[in-house]
């Protein structure tokens, strides 16, 4: 098939052998209140579209086609998700033709009934970081092609979740996944150790395997999870992990000697040699998770000038760009974009969810309320106790409980949830005089 007027080819479906027509997809779609590149769920703000990047990573070009959409069909917001993902909001009756547009840059699914299961995350500086184990790439690529096609694997739920970590110095390893997967070095070999319903950073492996064993693992542990669960128990959390590690025909081999601490570094900020000689890359955020198409047509143009053209989403709502020759250049031009570019900026460590302006469970505007916070602390203000912004626990938690108001939490690994309760229905103002009195390192633990 020849390009269309913007020199990308469309995907195609298998079972139909064209280019995809929008609606069709949707009818076929099962019910979920997670939104897709297929379906789009309604805030009041407007339509949402999810879409589900390869290991967080997106050609230039396919960037400026997501910019051009989001300002064509929606209200122009782009939003960086904490799995390393993009979704646009405030899309109004051309949904069909926004999903269209994607489609054509190929951001959707080979299958249809794939879209939802596409959950596979990756360190942002797969294949490039100097402390990796191993590329971890092509594993991911097996395994992706895999939850795609396999009809089977299209029962399990949208939140469902794969991590794969090569040992990167530059990893997220404190949100939980349904299954990880953690490369680590034992007597010389290089190992996969896994674990189930937990994070690298912080559960112990429960075994591992081979690395040429990696791709049948992952097929065993989800038929395993599928033969054992009900319709009620949609995530590995629901399951009883000795009964389902029984099943695993594969040969297990101990972990001993596995050890991935979180790291406390801020990685995910400024610019670090590759493990290829001469390059670079430069990650930054965006202000509390969101970009506008401006923002994603310079970030894109930036690549596209001075590295490979390619940039990578990461899982602290921000952007990676790889493969630089001028990190300099590169992180100047970020930053006149609006990106924060630097641990030392009042942005750098707070994260919001969309909040009241967008959503009708948002108990307080907490997009506006997150830029009074004081500088230094890393704070998660959640409009709801659903935590859609934070995937783990974060040291300073600010929970809605009205306009404005909020009951304030600090991380402590003896308590449940979001941690021990410090005060109840604190003004966004009271909040931050207490913060700004607590020393920092007290709240980064």
């Amino acid at each position: 098939m020849p390009p269309d007027k913007a020199g990308i080819i469309p995907r195609l479906y298998p079972s139909t052998g064209s280019p995809v027509n929008p609606s069709p997809a949707l009818n076929t779609l099962r019910p979920s209140a997670c939104p897709g590149l297929l379906r789009i769920v309604q805030a009041l703000d407007g339509g949402i579209c999810r879409i589900k990047l390869a290991g967080g990573s997106i050609t230039a070009m396919q960037a400026h086609a997501v910019a051009d959409a989001a300002r064509a069909y929606a209200g122009g917001v782009i939003e960086a998700t904490n799995r390393a993902n993009l979704q646009v909001r405030g899309i109004g009756a051309e949904q069909d033709a926004l999903i269209a547009a994607l489609l054509a840059a190929g951001l959707g699914p080979n299958n249809a009934a794939g879209d939802d299961v596409r959950n596979l995350m990756l360190s942002p500086s797969a294949g490039i970081d100097p402390q990796m184990l191993l590329d971890t790439r092509p594993l991911a690529e097996q395994i992706l092609a895999t939850l795609e096609n396999h009809p089977r694997f299209h029962e399990l739920s949208a939140k469902f979740a794969v991590q794969l970590d090569g040992g990167e110095a530059l990893a997220m390893l404190e949100h939980h996944h349904d299954l990880w997967l953690s490369a680590f070095e034992q007597d010389g070999d290089t190992l996969l150790a896994f674990g189930l319903a937990g994070c690298p950073g912080r559960d112990a492996p429960l075994a591992a395997v081979r690395l040429e064993q990696g791709h049948a693992l992952v097929v065993a542990v989800l038929e395993a999870f599928l033969a054992l669960a009900t319709a009620q128990q949609t995530r590995m959390r629901h399951l009883v992990v000795d009964n389902l590690v029984s099943r695993l025909s594969l040969p297990l081999l101990p972990a001993e000697g596995f050890k991935r601490p979180a790291s406390g570094a801020l990685r995910h900020l400024g610019s670090y040699p590759q493990r290829q000689d001469n390059r670079y890359y430069v990650a930054v955020v965006a202000p509390l998770g969101r970009l506008d198409s401006k923002m994603l047509h310079g970030a894109a143009q930036l690549a596209s000038e001075y590295g490979d053209g390619t940039l990578r989403f990461t899982p602290w709502q921000g952007v990676l760009l790889p493969n630089l020759t001028q990190p300099e250049a590169v992180t100047a031009g970020l930053a006149q974009l609006g990106f924060v570019c630097s641990a030392g900026q009042p942005l750098a460590r707070v994260i919001a969810c969309t909040g009241s302006s967008g959503c009708a469970k948002g108990l307080a505007d907490t997009k506006t309320d997150a830029l009074g916070l004081p500088p230094g602390h890393d704070v998660h203000l959640s409009g709801c106790s659903r935590s859609c912004a934070a995937a783990h626990t974060a040291p300073v938690t600010l929970l809605a409980v009205s306009p404005g108001h909020y009951d304030l939490y600090f991380r402590d690994a003896a308590q449940p949830g979001f941690g021990r309760l410090h005060a109840r229905n604190l003004s966004i103002e009271a909040a931050s005089a207490v913060l700004r009195a607590r020393p920092r390192s007290n709240t980064d633990d």
